[in-house]
């Protein structure tokens, strides 16, 4: 079993206040969501500032390299939308084996 975690820290277009942060980082969240089922998706990072957040992205599968794969699509669909700079994206990858 594979648990994986991807982190991406975005810079928001133009965004003037914490509503309207929240107007643009909760359709995202959504749209992630409906895209790729079955990931856990959530903002964790940078709540206090207008024009920056921070999503991070669950996931548990039974090979490296499908949590791989999936990751590195829903890393390419939050980099493509309209309105955000992906500053970086941080990929961990966890098993279940005890060395």
């Amino acid at each position: 079993m594979y648990v994986g975690v991807l982190t991406l820290d975005m810079l928001l277009g133009d965004v003037r206040s914490l509503k309207q942060k929240r107007s643009e980082v909760r359709p995202l969240i959504a749209e992630v969501r409906r895209k790729f089922p079955g990931l856990a998706v959530g903002e964790t990072g940078h709540l206090e500032l207008h024009r920056r957040t921070e999503i991070a992205v669950a996931m548990v599968s039974s090979t490296a390299g499908h949590a791989t794969e999936v990751l590195d699509a829903c890393e390419r669909f939050v980099a493509a939308r309209p309105g955000i700079e992906l500053l970086s994206a941080r990929r961990r990858l966890f098993n279940d084996e005890v060395e």
